[in-house]
């Protein structure tokens, strides 16, 4: 049985959807990140870095004790690993997955992330800043686009890759782009939006945070407000 440390964001539905896919037994460990949950002395002995997801395997590969992970893509690669599902296992069709898993960890996530922030949660709208990370969209989108023109899917076969990627393409309309824009990205997303295990991880998600209203004043000044934690 694997616990997945779970709450519904972007990196939260990676591994759901992994879950969903696969059929790996897991149990969600719900974490409130705008209650501040991330930061119990518990959830920390896995997540060092006080964010969500992070999981752990009871049964994991090799043996041994319970592993805890975390890092989405971490636990995406070691998830694909155990199960031996949705990342080849000849060099170069790992190594191409693996890349765009590490193209959506360090620049798909971080910019589309900031777009967020900085075009719906900052108190002071700073045009500079929106008009930054809404280009910088434009053009991880536009890479994004490009890669799709020749392949169904971001390495070929749907792959780990697929499910790093999708949840953040999720909210465009939030990012303030038009998929219309991205005839390959909007085909691509439409495909994986209809996916049975996409469709369930969705759902799930719906009974995790039920009710929310948006992010509170509160919940901005947990997310937005920390600095080094002090013992």
């Amino acid at each position: 049985m694997i616990d997945l440390y779970y709450w519904t964001t972007p990196n939260g539905h990676k591994l759901t959807i992994f879950l969903e896919e696969t059929g790996l037994p897991y149990s969600i460990k719900p974490i409130n990140i705008g209650k501040g949950e991330q930061f119990a002395p518990e959830f920390l002995q896995i997540s060092p870095n006080n964010r969500i997801p992070a999981l752990v395997d009871h049964d994991p590969l090799g043996g041994g004790g319970p592993l805890s992970i975390f890092e989405s893509g971490a636990m995406l690669e070691y998830l694909a690993d155990k199960c031996g599902q949705l990342l080849p296992r000849d060099v170069r069709g790992r190594a191409d997955v693996m890349q765009w898993v590490f193209w959506q960890m360090g620049g798909l996530g971080p910019m589309l992330g900031q777009n967020h922030h900085f075009r719906g949660y900052a108190a002071e709208k700073i045009t500079y800043a929106i008009e930054r990370y809404t280009k910088e969209t434009e053009r991880l989108y536009g890479v994004l686009d490009e890669r799709l023109e020749d392949r169904e899917f971001v390495a070929g076969a749907y792959s780990i890759a697929d499910i790093a990627c999708y949840p953040w393409i999720v909210l465009h309309e939030r990012q303030g782009q038009d998929l219309n824009d991205f005839p390959n990205l909007k085909r691509w997303f439409e495909a994986i939006q209809k996916r049975p295990a996409v469709v369930r991880a969705y759902a799930i998600a719906k009974t995790i945070n039920v009710g929310s209203a948006g992010m509170t004043e509160e919940g901005k000044k947990v997310l937005f407000g920390q600095g080094r934690r002090r013992k």
